[in-house]
């Protein structure tokens, strides 16, 4: 009997992994996260399979559950959204099994951060603009933010940063971020990113919080911010330019040399 951690990207059905769409499709019995996994993503379980909502289910009833399936010798496959390292809620139900003897496996997924930079067509990392992505949330009553990783804190370093549960301390974060990004750093408000509702609304630090209500992203919205959202255009990387080269293609200066010293040979 084994439990399998397997993250159920950020909505769209079709967004978990091959791997975590065969372990469901296998597993007699699923525990699913159905506040924030959609129902659509049962259907890559088996016909007969045994589910559970957990947003309905405290630990101790999650783990009576893991109890009979191990007296039973059945896998569970245990959905989180995103990928399961991040805002998983694992660490506890992995330290329970544990002391149960049960065995486990985790299935990365696609996080709703990248999913996110993709429902705005951007690369999170651009040269010379910002080569580090900060992942962190605003508090809330589950779990508070140290205050060592407070946003204010983080923001001075300007780089890329993806802001998880913005939504609801929407203006708090903005004041956060502005004692160090400029009112003309690009920002972008994706709501249930990859879901059929999928929201998403771009702007600047400065005119954002006059541009949306604050009620239409209350819930699973992530605010991102950094230069790197810029449309304009910016420093190509080197990694494919002509002259580049490394131990996969010759540069254009290395192939010259090398045809050179051919002609050479061959007279």
């Amino acid at each position: 009997m084994k439990v399998y951690f397997i993250g159920a990207g950020p909505g769209a059905a079709d967004l978990i992994t091959l791997r975590g769409s065969r372990l469901l499709g296998a597993a007699p019995m699923v525990l699913y996260a159905g506040s924030l996994v959609p129902a659509e993503m049962l259907s890559h379980c088996r016909p007969d399979a045994e589910i559970h909502d957990t947003a309905e289910l405290n630990l101790d009833q999650q783990e009576a559950l893991y109890r009979r399936a191990q007296a039973e010798d059945k896998d569970v496959a245990r959905l989180h959204s995103g990928d399961p390292a991040i805002y998983g809620a694992t660490n506890e139900q992995m330290r329970r099994l544990e002391a149960l003897g049960i065995a486990y496996e985790v299935v990365p997924g696609v996080s709703s951060f990248t999913a996110a930079a993709a429902a705005l067509g951007s690369e999170l990392t651009r040269p010379e603009v910002s080569q580090s992505i900060i992942l962190t949330r605003t508090s809330g009553r589950a779990s508070a933010v140290p205050e060592t990783e407070s946003i204010a804190s983080f923001a001075a370093h300007r780089a890329t940063m993806c802001i998880f549960l913005s939504g609801q301390r929407l203006k708090q974060t903005v004041a956060d971020l502005s004692l160090h990004y400029p009112p003309d750093t690009p920002v972008a408000l994706v709501r249930r990113a990859s879901w059929p509702d999928q929201s998403v609304h771009r702007s600047t630090l400065g005119k954002m919080l006059s541009e949306v209500k604050q009620k239409d992203w209350l819930l699973t919205t992530l605010l991102l911010v950094g230069e790197a959202l810029s449309r304009e255009g910016g420093v190509e990387s080197s990694l494919y330019a002509a002259g580049f080269t490394h131990i996969f293609r010759d540069g254009d200066a290395r192939k010259t040399k090398r045809a050179s010293l051919q002609k050479e040979n061959q007279a």
